[in-house]
């Protein structure tokens, strides 16, 4: 990649051992800065795609964050399923992370599929604190606070960009199949023709063998796998979410919300962040409060059991939901690209949405 300048700083990207991306202002900046920043792109996506989120990341912190684009997943790679892809993932980082020892914090920013793969990712990475054991972890209220690390990293922020958290099994959790029962259906059949593995998973037709659906199994500690005490030990979790005009995630799936939870938006909410129409703050409930919901379900819909069941189990750990509008944009049916700025040419509209995330970031 060639050196660009942005702002005040010159921002240059490096290859690693390992080919991996990562990104600093300048070689004093990049060797004060204690704060890992893992980029992960979305599904046939590549490390390329946050470009331009980790030049202002680098530029408007430089000597606090050291940004690293994910690349071990690139392009067809991001087929081979949510687990396999985790695993590469979590191999990664702790390769970045023995490159260089003066790390103390951990982030991740991931898009799409990206944040699935990130999840997935931090239940492998993540360890207790020396004072508590596996069984202590596993059996404490979920709304706790976990204390632990994440490939020995204090962790501090995990944001996710329009990922379908949810899946993408019916309930026009897909947009493009226009809540069409009959393509809904049709895409969870035929999903692993397209899609493969990671297909699968996404429409929740992985359930073999007496197994629930992966991402059932990614709301609790499952096995050796630490998720939900991983996702818990951050000090802020953050969904963007396209209200509108994503084709490929619904607005639900990507802010974690039953329909009736959908908040009503208007305008902006700030001038300097035009496209950000609604914030929330929602704090962590347990099962029991939470439980009720189930009754609610006017149908008798396995799709909607699994999604009530993934709301419930997510909804354990607190999130603050930042719903994004580019309705007025001559871009906004690439809603799903500009809120990433995934080509800063083409989707340079969802600058204030990256400005938003840095100015809110925790280092």
């Amino acid at each position: 990649m060639e050196n660009d300048t942005a702002g005040t700083g010159a921002c240059s990207s490096e290859t690693a051992n390992g080919g991996e991306v990562v990104w600093s202002c300048n070689q004093s900046d990049a060797a004060s800065a204690n704060h890992l920043v893992v980029m992960v792109h979305g599904i046939l996506g590549s490390a390329t795609d946050w470009k331009f989120a980790a030049e202002q990341f680098v530029r408007m912190l430089p000597d606090k964050v050291f940004v690293h684009c994910s690349e071990r997943n690139a392009a067809l790679l991001t087929l081979d399923g949510v687990d396999v892809m985790g695993e590469r993932l979590a191999g990664e980082v702790l390769h970045v992370i023995k490159q260089k020892p003066s790390l103390r914090k951990i982030s991740f920013v991931a898009h799409s599929l990206g944040g699935l793969v990130a999840r997935y990712a931090i239940g492998i990475l993540f360890k207790p604190s020396g004072r508590e054991n596996a069984k202590d972890v596993l059996s404490k209220s979920c709304v706790e606070e976990s204390k632990g690390t994440i490939g020995g990293l204090e962790p501090m922020n995990f944001i996710t960009v329009a990922t379908p958290h949810l899946g993408s099994r019916g309930n026009k959790q897909v947009p493009l199949f226009f809540g069409v029962t009959v393509l809904e259906k049709a895409a969870v059949r035929f999903s692993h023709l397209i899609f493969k593995k990671t297909g699968q998973h996404l429409f929740l037709a992985d359930d073999i063998g007496g197994k629930p659906p992966l991402l059932k199994r990614m709301v609790e500690d499952c096995d050796e796998f630490y998720f939900m005490s991983g996702l818990r030990s951050f000090k802020r979790r953050v969904a963007y979410s396209n209200v509108g005009y994503d084709h490929m995630v619904g607005w639900r799936t990507a802010s974690i919300r039953r329909n009736t939870e959908l908040p009503k938006w208007e305008d902006s909410l700030n001038e300097k962040y035009p496209h950000i129409v609604y914030e929330e703050h929602c704090k962590a409930y347990d099962t029991e409060v939470t439980e009720h919901c189930d009754s609610m379900l006017t149908e008798d819909d396995d799709s909607d059991k699994l999604e009530e069941e993934l709301v419930t189990g997510l909804s354990r750990v607190s999130w603050e939901k930042v719903d994004v509008s580019f309705h007025s944009s001559r871009l906004r049916f690439a809603a799903h690209s500009v809120i990433q700025v995934k080509d800063h040419y083409m989707h340079s509209e969802g600058t204030d949405v990256i400005q938003h995330m840095i100015d809110h970031f925790l280092v």
